[in-house]
């Protein structure tokens, strides 16, 4: 399967300064060394050196591809851009 046309990598922020909310997501779709598929979430506050990841992984590419997309769908609903 070709990748190409998919976005790979995607970077989301939701900024709200009446709650004093600055964080940002990150999803990546990577090919690991074993031949499989890992969906990289990173996540936190906007400027600190602190933040969260967890990696998924997956025998599929194209599970792989659907699972960030939905990711991304359900992040964009709670108003991230």
């Amino acid at each position: 399967m070709q990748f190409d046309l998919f976005p790979t990598t995607i970077h989301l922020r939701c900024i709200d300064p009446a709650k004093n909310k600055r964080r940002f997501y990150v999803l990546q779709l990577q090919r690991t060394l074993f031949g499989q598929w890992a969906v990289v979430r990173e996540w936190g506050r906007i400027g600190s050196r602190v933040g969260q990841r967890l990696e998924q992984w997956f025998d599929d590419p194209a599970a792989a591809h659907a699972f960030m997309n939905q990711l991304e769908k359900s992040k964009r609903h709670r108003g991230y851009h």
